[in-house]
């Protein structure tokens, strides 16, 4: 197992957010204190923040440990994440993360593994795991074949026959950049403007599913303030090779598909109803860059959970 201990300071969160355009109010250093009955007590770390610290500190345990030229040779060219958030992490706290030592499995596909856990102050923030396999994890039933020309549809609305929200963004290297240094992982490691390399990490693109979120919720008239959603879990799978042959304004097509809540889908070990979306990445031809589920629920019902058990 390694182990290492990093700070985040509020201008990483600062830099994260405004790179991924996330105008959550959890993570506003004047606008937290508007969020009814915030238990935080201050700004907290974005949650695709510490996913991209897992990125990049797998990436450094992968060529560590050699493990690239498996990836490589047996085409395991998807990377997944699967991530619960269990705790908030604050900025100007010490955290330390653990990656355990690599699984690799054969049946029924050849799977290299790893167990991830963030902590801090004696509380856990998150445990998880990442993992490489020839075919995604998560969302595989979906396909995209049967859309519309998406460049036509209109930005923010439901595409036509379907119950996904649109929303499109364009990549830019700088905002990669600087999320990637919000995340406290090496920019330079991605990007080297002078030898014209521009390697994409795989959770930034991922990270803009979360404002596209932000955006439906807004034109929903969702109350931020009076009804603030917290992530309780994000399951991510990236298509390494679409994601390699990205570069600077490149168009990508995010897809969201909120589904209905239901009993049958609560928060673990409580009767919290989770409000679950699909997200997928499109880029052309409708291939898809990032499949993800995110799963949320309202911090009011959480607390109001908590203070029963008291």
């Amino acid at each position: 197992m390694t182990s290492k201990t990093f700070i985040f300071e509020q201008i990483h969160i600062e830099v994260a957010r405004n790179a991924s355009d996330d105008f959550n109010l959890f993570h506003d250093k004047h606008k937290w204190l508007q969020i009814s009955h915030n238990p935080f007590k201050g700004p907290i770390v974005l949650g695709y923040q510490l996913n991209t610290l897992i990125e990049y500190q797998m990436r450094l345990y992968r060529e560590a440990h050699h493990e690239n030229q498996i990836i490589s040779e047996n085409n395991l060219r998807y990377s997944n994440y699967q991530i619960t958030f269990v705790n908030a992490l604050k900025p100007a706290i010490p955290f330390t993360l653990d990656i355990k030592k690599t699984l690799i499995k054969t049946i029924p596909h050849l799977t290299l593994g790893n167990r991830v856990s963030i902590k801090s102050e004696g509380k856990t923030i998150l445990l998880g795991f990442k993992k490489e396999t020839q075919v995604p994890l998560f969302l595989t039933e979906a396909l995209f074949n049967k859309l519309p020309n998406l460049n036509v549809i209109r930005d923010k609305t439901i595409i036509p026959g379907t119950d996904y929200f649109l929303k499109r963004k364009f990549l830019h290297n700088g905002n990669v950049k600087n999320f990637l240094s919000g995340s406290l992982a090496e920019q330079s490691d991605y990007f080297d403007e002078l030898a014209h390399i521009a390697n994409y990490p795989d959770i930034f693109p991922c990270s803009l599913a979360s404002g596209a979120l932000l955006e439906k919720a807004q034109l929903e008239n969702h109350d931020f303030k009076r009804n603030p959603m917290v992530y309780t879990s994000h399951e991510i799978s990236v298509d390494r090779h679409h994601l390699s042959a990205l570069k600077n304004d490149d168009k990508l097509y995010i897809l969201v598909k909120q589904h209905p809540e239901s009993s049958s889908n609560t928060l673990n070990q409580t009767n919290i109803m989770l409000r679950t979306y699909d997200c997928f990445g499109l880029l052309h031809n409708h291939e898809v860059l990032f499949r993800v589920r995110m799963n949320l629920v309202p911090l009011e019902e959480i607390l109001k959970n908590l203070a029963e058990k008291v």
